[in-house]
């Protein structure tokens, strides 16, 4: 990780980290779209869809435009699963990060920086989930594709890791879409385990076979 630091938030990081991270989303649409036609409900979908058409009206033209029809709006509803949850956190804690991650005790951001630009961000607060009182919940990680595979990502993690530690906490947890996988294999190399999984709350989530992975990494106790 040369030439990389990790600092803290400031203003000046605003526009820069929004994008990051609502980019670092979106961008697994194709996976996530790919996942899609693997489902047997979505083959019998996509079959009852070309062969209604040539059974009514006779034409492989019709049929043909009708499957491509269902294709794209499947591929458009894994889109709006990303661009939903992306604009929600837009609206929500990083409408104003300042006030929300560094005005606030248990809460923090951070970016990692290279020779003055931003490559990477990731926040933590308190975990509100139930029985979660001691546990850390690491969020909006993402990391700038040209500096993938360099060892930041980890040191993001590190990083919530060490500040959940210092502040007492038995755990780290986090929610990771099905579709992320670099990102599941990051998080697993580093001693985090799934401990549930669920479908996303959004109403074509189940349809599209949408999964949320939920990790926890359980800090060592000193001894």
């Amino acid at each position: 990780m040369s030439g990389v630091s990790i600092r803290l938030y400031k203003d000046s990081d605003y526009g820069v980290t929004r994008e990051m991270f609502a980019r670092g989303i979106t961008e697994h649409t194709n996976k996530a779209f790919r996942h899609t036609l693997g489902i047997p409900h979505i083959w019998l979908f996509l079959f009852l869809t070309f062969l209604a058409p040539f059974i009514v009206i006779g034409s492989l033209f019709v049929s043909s435009l009708a499957i491509t029809l269902a294709l794209l709006i499947l591929w458009l509803l894994n889109r709006y699963m990303f661009t939903t949850y992306v604009q929600h956190c837009l609206q929500d804690d990083l409408l104003d990060i300042k006030k929300y991650y560094l005005k606030r005790d248990g809460y923090c951001f951070w970016v990692a920086e290279s020779y003055g630009a931003v490559v990477g961000i990731v926040a933590a607060t308190p975990s509100h989930r139930p029985g979660g009182e001691s546990h850390m919940e690491l969020k909006r990680m993402s990391v700038a594709k040209s500096h993938r595979g360099k060892g930041v990502a980890k040191a993001l993690c590190r990083t919530v890791i060490d500040f959940a530690q210092a502040r007492g906490c038995k755990a780290v947890v986090l929610e990771t879409s099905r579709a992320q996988t670099d990102a599941q294999r990051l998080y697993e190399r580093i001693g985090f385990r799934v401990r549930k999984s669920f479908y996303a709350p959004m109403p074509p989530a189940k349809f599209l076979d949408f999964w949320i992975l939920f990790y926890q990494y359980n800090i060592p106790t000193a001894r």
